[in-house]
């Protein structure tokens, strides 16, 4: 949607005056999943799809707001009683909020917002909405918070206001994206590198499931927990292993008499992942992305046989994408559903998308949705 329009929408409802209009990006991740929350690297890159609001101070206590995807409206004040009961309006409260908390100010605002990134395919909606009104706030008010803290007010957000316990990387890279740059975050240290992504001759692409299987928020505790456990029990040796990326191999197989099967399994994918970022980020030095493909089947095959967090639609999806020498393909994000990434060869890509609907289509009654996606810039005003 052009800003024009947006701007016509608001004006609609709000009155003439001519608001300022904010954008924040979705994300991908290339590879790094399961990572974060094992103090490890993550490399999202921002996309071309996002959040975009049209924002204006309306002189009152209250934030006026209109959802255009949904056509619903939410009015709500800026005290920790004024909670919303709308869904999507709980995101922007919870922005003002954190932002309040951390002594900055908020004023009275109308807003309307649009999307285009499409909802429960993995590619962090709500991060983008976060990371919209966080930037905007602060620099319509001048605040000088910074780019951090706007992605920390936004994963706040989640954790107070929507009852998600994410880790940074969403809100992270919908903040700090950069055109033709994926961003490698040590979510340890918090130091990040922005690596050169520019696969000539290649596209990327998101095949959606468009299945959501149920397991998803139970299955990440019990995941997480195994990873916790046996960080835990090898520390008892290695008081330096502080999180599963601190460990090697070498050390988990000490402590495989001490913990079970479940917790080896998980904890080997997340400490072979580790390596595989690294892989990674040689491979974007020298433009191999011959090397980069092969290591996301390699998480593919991680993610489905020991982390077991795939499910047999997106391992099809990935068995497609090798039959037809696809340079690389893997689940991404949680799992139990979503997307697959794949890096596809120009030549490739007709066939590969026409045969993997196809097939799928053959076999599961419908077609998956398919979503070209090109790395862009992060948060800032249009």
């Amino acid at each position: 949607m052009t800003t024009e329009r947006i701007t016509e929408i608001f004006q609609k409802i709000y009155g003439s005056h001519t608001p300022d209009i904010y954008t924040s990006p979705g994300r991908i991740n290339l590879i790094g999943e399961h990572t974060d929350y094992n103090g490890s690297f993550v490399f999202p890159g921002a996309i071309d799809k996002g959040m975009t609001a049209a924002i204006r101070f309306n002189g009152t206590g209250k934030v006026r707001a209109y959802a255009i995807d949904l056509d619903e409206s939410s009015e709500f004040g800026l005290n920790e009683e004024d909670l919303p009961k709308e869904g999507w309006a709980k995101y922007i409260f919870g922005v003002c909020r954190e932002i309040i908390k951390r002594g900055g100010t908020v004023k009275g605002f109308d807003t309307v917002f649009t999307g285009d990134v499409p909802l429960g395919a993995g590619m962090s909606s709500s991060a983008a909405l976060e990371s919209t009104f966080a930037y905007a706030l602060n620099d319509m008010l001048n605040q000088g918070i910074d780019k951090f803290e706007l992605a920390r007010i936004g994963q706040s957000t989640e954790h107070n206001y929507v009852g998600v316990k994410c880790g940074i990387m969403d809100q992270f890279a919908s903040i700090f994206g950069k055109k033709g740059h994926l961003i490698r975050l040590d979510t340890k240290s918090m130091e990040y590198a922005y690596f050169p992504f520019d696969p000539k001759g290649y596209k990327l692409v998101l095949l959606d499931t468009v299945v959501k299987h149920e397991l998803a928020s139970s299955a990440y505790n019990k995941r997480r927990e195994s990873c916790e456990h046996a960080a835990r029990t090898i520390a008892k040796r290695h008081p330096e292993v502080k999180f599963l990326r601190d460990a090697t191999l070498g050390m988990l197989d000490e402590v495989r008499g001490e913990i079970s099967e479940e917790d080896y399994m998980r904890a080997k994918y997340v400490i072979e992942e580790t390596q595989r970022v690294r892989d990674v980020s040689d491979a974007l030095e020298r433009g191999d992305y011959e090397t980069v493909g092969e290591k996301m089947y390699e998480t593919h095959h991680g993610m489905s046989k020991l982390y077991e967090v795939s499910c047999e639609e997106l391992d099809f999806l990935n068995d497609v994408a090798r039959a037809h020498g696809v340079t690389g393909s893997r689940v991404m994000g949680g799992g139990f559903g979503g997307c697959t990434i794949n890096l596809v060869k120009d030549a490739l890509y007709d066939s590969f998308i026409q045969d993997a609907k196809a097939q799928f289509s053959a076999k599961y009654g419908h077609e998956p949705k398919v979503y070209d996606v090109v790395i862009s810039d992060g948060a800032r005003k249009l």
